[in-house]
């Protein structure tokens, strides 16, 4: 692998890129940034003789956002697919002694090295089809050493792939089975959550932002919010795995506290999307969870569309439930599971999903000022990007003012 800091410069004029409309339009690059975009008659005499990019008639977005993942883990749990296929429920292989507790065993069990090594696989895979900014969640420690290591690498990852990686705190994913035979075992975990793990994390720099999987079978309404006020004593922002299973109050309760998210919300309310509304929330949508638990409920899509509340959608990579690797299938997904437009789609892999990890001002748009993410597609139409699944159209990706993809030759 290339290290990204020696991958070439941007810089320059990018010409002959079609926006998603089908006008034409060039992009200058300078010092990693979008210093200019327009029409290509209209390029301004300082950019005129600056290096050429030829785009070669390619359709240009802005970089993707995969806007939840849980990326950084140890092992996979291709058994509990199986098992849900001979007709175990989610919470039935939870019970088991599956699900999430699985993956913390495998996941202690790694060395911090060995984390970042498969991670990175997956990352790229991500990042080849055009992914600039990503998400990545711990949870899978469940322990403060562990959750560190988890941290540490999706801190890794950003710099080694030069990719913008705004890292989550989810301690409160799941009981460690260290607690789960105490009589107050939620409650003392939670307590250590708050006042043991997060704060220490936060002081090391490891932490963008807290979330919760608030559920019967994770933890409640009011260890929830516990959580959130530690959040918020030490000025952390909040988002939450909500309403997947049942109807909790959680994103209600998430609003409050201006979650910057609430993260599946299948059996979201008219409560809850109207609290989302008022606090600016955006709903992020994971199709990938919803096809692979084979669920049959349905997120309040109109419901959320005639409130304009944010739509973003989501890989959710885990090893889990969504094994998912491809944002643009996601893209699909939402458009023919839960019947997106392409247009909502496409918002909801760039500007919206941005705007969930609270990157609306640099990622997701095309814009002067903005670092240089944006991807050239050798598609005709927009709707292609969200048409397609199981090829990688990609051109070129410009990541962080670097040509990191270039398939042009």
């Amino acid at each position: 692998m290339t290290p990204f800091h020696q991958l070439p410069s941007a810089d320059g004029l990018w010409t002959d890129l079609r926006g998603a409309d089908g006008s034409p339009v060039a992009i200058a690059v300078v010092d990693a940034q979008i210093r200019w975009l327009g029409a290509p008659d209209a390029v301004p005499a300082e950019y005129a003789k600056a290096p050429r990019h030829d785009g070669g008639g390619a359709l240009v977005t802005p970089g993707l956002v995969d806007c939840h993942t849980h990326l950084v883990y140890g092992g996979q749990r291709a058994n509990e697919f199986a098992m849900r296929l001979a007709g175990a429920s989610y919470e039935e292989v939870a019970k088991a002694g599956g699900g999430i507790v699985s993956t913390v065993r495998a996941t202690r069990e790694a060395s911090e090295d060995e984390l970042f090594a498969s991670a990175s696989h997956r990352l790229q895979s991500l990042l080849a089809e055009g992914v600039c900014a990503i998400e990545i969640k711990s949870g899978y420690g469940l322990a403060l050493e562990h959750e560190r290591k988890q941290l540490r690498v999706a801190r890794r990852l950003g710099e080694a792939f030069g990719v913008t990686v705004r890292t989550t705190f989810l301690g409160a994913h799941a009981l460690p089975p260290e607690y789960a035979n105490r009589p107050n075992g939620s409650s003392e975990y939670i307590e250590r959550v708050c006042q043991e793990m997060m704060p220490a994390l936060h002081a090391e720099g490891l932490v963008d932002a807290v979330d919760v999987f608030c559920e019967r079978i994770a933890f409640s309404l009011e260890e929830t919010e516990r959580v959130f006020r530690a959040a918020q004593a030490l000025g952390l922002p909040v988002k939450l795995h909500a309403e997947q299973l049942s109807d909790m109050g959680g994103a209600a309760l998430a609003a409050r506290y201006g979650a910057l998210s609430c993260d599946h919300i299948e059996h979201l309310s008219q409560a809850g999307i109207d609290a989302m509304k008022h606090s600016g929330t955006v709903a992020v949508l994971l199709p990938g969870a919803y096809y692979t638990l084979r669920d049959t409920q349905l997120p309040p899509i109109e419901a959320l569309r005639a409130a304009g509340v944010p739509m973003a959608v989501s890989t959710d990579h885990n090893p889990g439930t969504s094994p998912c690797l491809s944002l643009l299938l996601m893209a699909n997904m939402a458009c023919t599971l839960f019947r997106l437009t392409v247009p909502e789609a496409i918002d909801g892999i760039t500007r919206h999903a941005a705007r969930a990890l609270g990157l609306q001002d640099t990622h997701g748009e095309l814009a002067v000022g903005r670092p240089a993410n944006f991807v050239l597609w050798d598609l005709q139409d927009a709707s292609e990007l969200a048409y397609w699944f199981g090829q990688r159209p990609v051109r070129a990706v410009v990541r962080q003012g670097r040509v990191a993809e270039d398939r042009s030759a």
